[in-house]
């Protein structure tokens, strides 16, 4: 999976992060490491349908985000989704 909107949401299902926090837990899920752009132009574009917010720091540093209710929903869906083609995949693989 490299959809940088579902590695966003999937890293902030486990607790708030700022950017590079959620680059590096990417990077260790995922085996995949978003670049700057490529991280700040899926938040925006989380934050703009609602699927993440910001939320205040502690130090005021860096900006950490949360995901919203309706961001884990979507979240779930989509990997609903996920799952079922690697389901049928892995199955369609065992009979070929």
């Amino acid at each position: 999976m490299t959809d940088p909107s579902l590695l966003v949401l999937s890293s902030l299902a486990s607790g708030d992060k700022h950017g590079y926090a959620m680059m590096e837990d990417i990077e260790r899920f995922a085996g995949v490491r978003l670049g700057p752009g490529t991280l700040y132009g899926a938040i925006t574009r989380l934050e703009k349908r609602g699927w993440i917010r910001p939320v205040e720091s502690a130090t005021g540093r860096r900006q950490p985000y949360t995901i919203t209710g309706v961001g884990r929903e979507h979240l779930c869906d989509q990997l609903a989704g996920l799952d079922r083609v690697v389901r049928t995949g892995m199955r369609r693989l065992k009979n070929a």
